[in-house]
């Protein structure tokens, strides 16, 4: 049985006998707290239609469902909010079907989504903003698999340009081959050291210029470093061997860099797509559009589109010197995703500073005619910042993800250990046991704090807050199912079965339990049609904290009799499931025991 669909149904038949209305569209939400029941249809709409006032709608309507809708138990009106309590019979036969556990992954939709997160530079580690883009691509790639489709993870690296070459001279100036093994650095933190080097550098020949008489916009130019870094990049571009196997070389050590903090993060890709593969791709849709008139060529030779029409800008697509931008590669990579996986749906998890940017390329693929264009969706996300002083950076700029997991972990460790100490319970883990407890709690926290927050806002990033194990912290989330995991195992000790039959009373906390876990699949569905993890994060934080409720208030090992104790450890098991399920798709790990 759907109880909305019940509902809808009952409310549908009750305009038509009432008031002679067919009226299509029924929308019920959640009732608010403060009032009796758990579905509430709001009539305010209605009442210029009807000729009626609204608490008169919804008492009539609230009457007819009582007598003739078999779900409905009794309801309450207040003025044009119609709150409605269903039967204890309507709670059994959902928790039934929740039973059976078919809600956590949705029917196959036989449509193709491709997620493209991550996406770097190889010139510098991975920072913060790159966690945010990363927590939201691996657990949008999730929420869609669960939805039905299949998904495919990709990234593009930033593997070329004059920043990176400004690292590999660097090296090649000041490195005395140097390398990770001899340096104890990871190689993407090695080669960030270069990158930095480079900076300084730069600045202090540049100042040597101004103070020699040379203005600063010209002594930006001349400086030698970046000339010569420039005179690099026409080598690489022209395969000069002796720059492409140095360009090989540091580029490897990144990508065991970049590996290793992946794996730390738990996160994957199905492919990987370099620039210095694609950025020459374009040229041909240039041409293309040339020849269609959606480009139109400056006397210069540069070619451009006009967007006034869609409210955007004149935009350059090809330089004058028939060299790309990025928009150029940007086209042409598109279409070689569309070649390689003919997917339906395309998400970009790019920062909003590049929203102008997608709008242009999306509105340049519509012209052309790209039958994948209208699947395109950039999933924007704001900047992330530290309080001050919270912690230290590599580069004094950015704060390094690296320093920030292995930072979080050992507040994760602090916090875990004096709860367990507290509780006594610090002997019953080994010292491996504990240690990857922490790290569960550590990077949990971390990526729950980034992911609760709607992706569209600027956010605070605050670690001590994010490893709480009170309020909207994955902690709290972990500690939870972890709880329950402990009543569920003395219950197997004692060879006591979970079950919803012979119950026939629910308690109001049990209808809510129930009621939050019935709308798991609500809560999965619309995070991915809103492209927004944050909705299900705030559903798990909203069951762990209706089962806390239920927790401290009704017995469940020592319930009145066998029925509501095998009906409550039955809500265990659905709520530690359900929990379970849930940090899964945002990427979270949950503990068994802390």
């Amino acid at each position: 049985m759907n109880i909305h669909t019940t509902l809808t149904n009952s409310i549908q038949q009750a305009f038509q006998e009432i008031f002679g209305k067919k009226i299509e569209n029924i929308t019920l939400q959640a009732t608010k707290k403060e009032f009796e029941g758990t579905h509430t249809f709001v009539v305010f709409p209605f009442t210029k239609e009807l000729g009626e006032k609204p608490a008169e709608i919804a008492q009539k309507i609230g009457n007819f469902l009582v007598e003739k809708c078999p779900i409905v138990e009794k309801y309450n009106a207040v003025q044009g909010f119609l709150n409605i309590s269903l039967k204890s019979s309507a709670w059994l036969s959902v928790i039934e079907q929740l039973a059976e556990k078919k809600h956590f992954t949705l029917p196959e939709k036989n449509l193709k989504v491709v997620v493209e997160y991550s996406s770097p530079n190889t010139n510098k580690p991975l920072h913060l903003g790159h966690l945010r883009n990363i927590f939201l691509g691996f657990a949008i790639s999730r929420i869609f698999s669960a939805c039905g489709y299949r998904v495919h993870k990709t990234q593009i690296i930033n593997d070329r340009g004059i920043h990176i070459c400004k690292s590999m001279l660097a090296y090649e100036l000041l490195g005395n081959n140097e390398t990770p093994e001899s340096s104890g650095l990871k190689g993407d933190h090695l080669i960030g050291k270069y990158y930095v080097l480079f900076d300084k550098l730069y600045k202090e020949q540049v100042q040597q210029l101004v103070a020699q008489g040379v203005n600063q916009e010209e002594a930006e130019k001349k400086a030698e470093v970046i000339q010569k870094a420039q005179e690099m990049l026409v080598k690489w571009e022209n395969g000069d061997k002796e720059v492409v196997s140095l360009w090989k070389k540091l580029n490897a050590w990144v990508y065991e860099g970049f590996n290793a903090t992946y794996a730390k993060l738990g996160v994957d890709f199905d492919s990987v797509y370099y620039e210095s593969d694609t950025y020459l791709l374009g040229k041909d849709i240039v041409r293309e559009g040339l020849e269609k008139g959606i480009f139109y060529q400056k006397p210069d030779g540069s070619v451009w589109i006009d967007l006034t029409a869609e409210g955007l800008d004149q935009k350059l697509v090809l330089r004058a010197d028939g060299t790309s931008v990025y928009i150029t590669q940007d086209l042409g990579t598109a279409d070689l995703r569309y070649k390689d996986h003919q997917m339906d749906k395309m998400i970009y998890v790019v920062g909003n500073e590049q929203d102008y940017h997608f709008k242009v390329l999306f509105a340049i693929l519509k012209k052309l005619g790209r039958t994948y264009a209208e699947g395109l969706y950039h999933l924007s996300y704001g900047m992330v910042e530290l309080p001050t002083g919270k912690m230290k950076s590599r580069e004094g700029t950015v704060v390094d993800a690296d320093d920030l997991i292995e930072e979080v972990i050992n507040l994760a460790k602090t916090k875990t250990l004096e709860k367990m100490q507290l509780a006594g319970t610090e002997n019953t883990f080994s010292e491996v046991e504990k240690e990857k407890l922490f790290e569960m709690i550590g990077l949990g926290a971390l990526k729950y704090f980034l992911l609760k927050i709607d992706p569209h806002k600027k956010m605070l990033y605050n670690p001590e807050e994010s490893v709480s194990f009170e309020g909207d912290a994955a902690p709290f989330i972990q500690y939870t199912h972890a709880r329950i995991c402990s009543v569920l195992r003395k219950a197997q000790e004692n060879k006591i079965e979970t079950s919803w039959k012979n119950y026939t009373y629910l308690h109001p906390l049990e209808i809510s339990l129930v009621y939050q876990l019935s709308e798991y699949t609500t809560a999965l569905q619309t995070a991915a049609e809103k492209y927004a993890p944050y909705i299900l994060a705030q559903y798990i934080y909203e069951l762990c904290k209706i089962f806390s409720t239920f927790y401290a208030e009704l017995s469940i090992l020592k319930a009145e009799n066998s029925a509501a104790m095998n009906f409550r450890l039955l809500l265990c098991e659905l709520t530690a499931e359900t929990i379970r399920e849930g940090m899964y798709l945002l990427g979270i790990e949950v503990p068994e025991r802390m």
